[in-house]
């Protein structure tokens, strides 16, 4: 490679490097007090941006079809465990404790949850109704999706994607690839780099969610039975490797070894309730 082309791409992997040195919240207890360095290259104001605009189409759509979820019994329910879990962000990140946090129940058979940044949640009624959650398994979901939004893996994720295609562009340019070569190492990115990016972002949260519940006076015992019923119901099936959620054998048994660690904080938040 000509020296030109080398200084080039040395320089590209040194500020790539020099933007992965940050991270958006302190260690979990449930991680060996760890906290990881992310890649963050998109600005929080852009991610925030984009999420609500997601998140109003998404409650205009739920409106109009009737399916939005605004008061009674179920939404006073997950409102009141989201609402107990709220004032323990400020454990990782103090900032936080003062977001908008808000909550989204959709009536539909759908099993999932999602959150957008900032703290925007949703709720479907088919992960409440088919899998028959406790409080204590509401609060190991509600827990997970608000550790996504604290790690802020949507923008990190939205970065690492941008780092990986801009370095496959450059250095197929820099090497005299042509397009198919060119569109080979961007789909060898994706299997090597984007979906094990994403499981590692999925299990973080597992762990970042077990001490939110467990701080918010919710058994973390209850994330086990969670996963131990979303594989019954047929979650996290197919090849791991090929997905971006961890196989639910490797979930469950990742909770499983780190349930101790956080049970001491589970005990205490129940004596001060």
């Amino acid at each position: 490679m000509p020296p030109h082309r080398r200084l080039l791409a040395t320089a590209l992997a040194s500020a790539l490097l020099a933007a992965g040195c940050a991270s958006t919240t302190t260690g979990s207890v449930a991680t060996d007090g760890r906290s990881r360095s992310q890649l963050l290259l998109v600005s929080s104001e852009t991610v925030t941006q984009q999420s609500m605009q997601y998140y109003n189409e998404q409650n205009a759509e739920a409106r109009q079809d009737g399916t939005l979820i605004t008061s009674g019994p179920e939404y006073q329910r997950v409102y009141k465990v989201m609402q107990r879990l709220v004032p323990q962000v400020a454990t990782f990140r103090p900032d936080a404790a003062r977001w908008p946090w808000q909550l989204v129940l959709i009536n539909e058979d759908t099993v999932n949850a999602h959150v957008m940044a900032g703290g925007k949640i949703t709720f479907y009624t088919g992960l409440i109704r088919k899998l028959k959650l406790t409080d204590d398994e509401i609060a190991a979901v509600m827990g997970h999706e608000m550790a996504h939004a604290l790690r802020e893996h949507s923008r990190e994720k939205m970065s690492q994607s941008a780092a990986g295609d801009l370095a496959v562009s450059i250095g197929g340019a820099l090497l005299g690839l042509g397009s198919g070569a060119t569109q080979m190492a961007s789909m060898g990115k994706q299997l090597a780099l984007d979906l094990p990016f994403s499981r590692s972002m999925e299990s973080e949260a597992d762990l970042y969610g077990l001490e939110l519940a467990a701080r918010a006076g919710y058994d973390p015992r209850a994330a086990v039975t969670l996963w131990q019923k979303m594989a019954q119901l047929g979650g996290g099936g197919g090849p791991a490797f090929m997905s971006t959620h961890p196989a639910s054998a490797d979930r469950i048994a990742a909770l499983q070894a780190s349930v101790p660690r956080v049970i001491p904080l589970y005990e205490a938040a129940r004596m001060q309730r």
